[in-house]
């Protein structure tokens, strides 16, 4: 089990930035990714953006040169900036484990999501 606690969330006003962090304990692997997605009322839950335990990343095309995702492998964190935030940034976001074991089997483990809200 690997256990996921988010925090960082909170309201800001368009323009501004917010600092989203995500701390996994339990069975972790040394190889993982690890990422946000978030939901919009009324919308599925897509992805944000991700970095994998050997530091590449993938952002979703709307948030790219806005946010920033990296990870710190020896606290097994993984934090997200965001800046120039927009209204349409307003979700929950998800922190996203994927624990890879042996035998080629691997596991997804979600956060409780925290919520962001961008409004003037």
């Amino acid at each position: 089990q690997v256990q996921l606690v988010e925090s960082g969330g909170g309201l800001v006003q368009p323009g501004g930035s917010l600092r989203l962090s995500c701390a996994a304990s339990g069975s972790i692997s040394s190889i993982n990714n690890m990422g946000w997605h978030r939901q919009a009322p009324g919308k599925q839950r897509e992805l944000v953006a991700q970095v994998t335990s050997g530091g590449a990343t993938t952002y979703a095309v709307s948030v790219k040169g806005r946010f920033t995702i990296s990870r710190d492998n020896a606290k097994n964190t993984v934090t997200m900036q965001m800046n120039s935030l927009k209204p349409e940034d307003t979700a929950v976001y998800y922190c996203k484990h994927r624990t890879y074991y042996s035998g080629g089997i691997y596991k997804d483990y979600w956060g409780q999501g925290t919520q962001v809200t961008v409004s003037s």
